[in-house]
């Protein structure tokens, strides 16, 4: 599992290592794998033309150290100085030691426009709200030169704890960050901007306890997936209860049905308009007419796809004592209130838009913000809250680490994929998983099987629903 920490908690871990050892030391283990991923980059590094966007603290001397080692290599080494007069001193001098230059910041797209690598120093991992203006021009000429870029712990102009982007921003083709992972590399928008994260191990050592985000593994994953033993019969391993679709959306029953069906209980039971259509698509679905307090037995509740206006069923799927997972139209016909009182667990899935509408805010502020937005929805809502797009996120009712879903693809953004993953996650809850691990377990096999169906090609929510069980098998190994 990767876990990510705040940078106050980054920084006391830091803090307690330097007083263990001599001064410097941590600087030049930093600086020591930063140069290794620059010249991993690079693949030659002599000759090759090596500029350092160098800012006013500890990012910076990362960056200096870094240069020295590949001036020694034989690179020619240009450190770009946004701040001459509180440039980290022995970072400079070791750089001019190994024959490196430095130029002003007047001075540095010129440098710019004729590097092969550019390395940004400007701004650490405290730095809040976009780049200064020196330093924003510095970023538009380095998109402009085509060079690769490689980022000293965070992209500067990103913020580390919480993945908001509030202005001009450096974009890295490679972050390398150091002791441990902060929100920001992992949330987007800051994550789009950090592109591949590379890990380097300095020695801190943050309590786990103090993790503020989560995100999963193959083998995490793996451990949570349940799994039938011999005395197992389809209603041990569990039923899961699909309330969902109408006359005019059956096809959003039939999409929540076929991810139910994949994950993990041992039946599904259908209530609704669209019995037919799921019968016709699944026969080993166990249809029913009489609504959900009368379908039978049932260990979690799906309600929402498709659902249209009928806020009666809704409002009767939450009246029950399981777990209930909210969707689509169920999170607005859901009365807040009912769902705050509720006893049994209650996971709710929003894209950014339905997001947007549970808090009366913009959808684009929610795509700005999507870490404090998910944590606001699920104190709210007191529920768990699963909120989709491009890095899904899962919270707790209780705070605690966030989790962050690391598979996925752009091709999910179809339609009826969300009613694929809602019975997914639904039939997970029905196994036995608490929310935080169904919607956390759903969202990772959903994104791997996405990827697997679309291969770098337009894909149908059907198709997703398919693959389920190819993941299911590439997650146990």
């Amino acid at each position: 599992m990767r876990t990510a920490y705040s940078v106050e908690t980054v920084r006391a871990a830091e803090r307690a290592l330097m007083a263990r050892l001599p001064e410097g030391a941590l600087m030049q283990r930093a600086a020591a794998g930063l140069a290794a991923a620059c010249a991993g980059l690079l693949g030659r590094v002599s000759g090759s033309r090596v500029v350092l966007l160098v800012g006013s603290g500890d990012n910076g001397g990362d960056a200096l150290y870094a240069g020295a080692r590949l001036a020694r290599r034989g690179a020619g080494v240009t450190a770009v100085l946004l701040a001459p007069g509180r440039t980290h001193a022995g970072g400079l001098a070791a750089l001019r030691r190994a024959g490196g230059r430095t130029v002003t910041a007047d001075r540095g797209e010129e440098a710019v426009a004729r590097a092969r690598l550019v390395v940004d120093g400007i701004v650490g991992i405290g730095g809040k709200g976009g780049l200064r203006p020196d330093a924003a021009r510095l970023a538009e000429a380095v998109a402009r030169s085509g060079a690769a870029v490689v980022a000293v712990d965070l992209p500067s102009g990103v913020d580390a704890d919480t993945g908001e982007v509030r202005g001009a921003a450096l974009r890295a083709d490679l972050t390398v960050t150091f002791g441990a992972y902060k929100p920001g590399l992992l949330v987007d928008p800051a994550r789009e901007y950090a592109g591949v994260v590379r890990f380097v191990g300095i020695g801190i050592e943050p309590p786990p306890a103090d993790a503020v985000l989560q995100a999963l593994q193959h083998a995490d994953v793996a451990r949570l997936l349940p799994t039938p033993e011999a005395e197992s019969d389809k209603y041990r391993r569990g039923v899961v209860g699909i309330a969902a679709g109408s006359a005019r959306y059956p096809g959003a029953a039939v999409l929540a049905v076929s991810g139910a069906l994949r994950g993990g209980t041992g039946a599904v039971r259908y209530v609704g308009p669209a019995g037919d259509a799921v019968l016709a698509r699944f026969p080993e679905t166990l249809v029913s007419d009489a609504g959900p307090a009368k379908a039978g037995r049932v260990q979690a509740w799906v309600t929402g796809p498709g659902a249209g206006d009928d806020a009666a069923t809704v409002a009767e799927v939450l009246a029950a004592d399981v777990p209930v997972l909210l969707d689509a139209d169920g999170l607005r016909l859901a009365d807040r209130d009912t769902v705050r009182g509720r006893t049994a667990p209650t996971l709710m899935t929003p894209h950014a838009g339905e997001a947007a509408a549970l808090l009366g805010v913009r959808r684009e502020e929610v795509e700005a913000a999507r870490l404090a937005a998910v944590r606001e929805l699920a104190a709210r809502y007191r529920a768990t809250v699963l909120l989709k797009g491009s890095t899904t996120l899962v919270a707790g009712p209780g705070g605690g680490p966030v989790r962050v879903n690391p598979t996925g693809t752009p091709w999910l953004a179809t339609a009826g994929s969300g009613d694929v993953l809602s019975g997914l996650a639904g039939s997970l809850l029905a196994a036995g998983l608490d929310p935080l691990d169904a919607g956390s377990a759903a969202a990772y096999l959903h994104g791997l099987a996405g990827r697997f169906a679309a291969q770098g090609a337009p894909v149908g929510a059907h198709d997703v629903a398919a693959r389920i069980p190819e993941a299911w098998r590439n997650v146990r190994g």
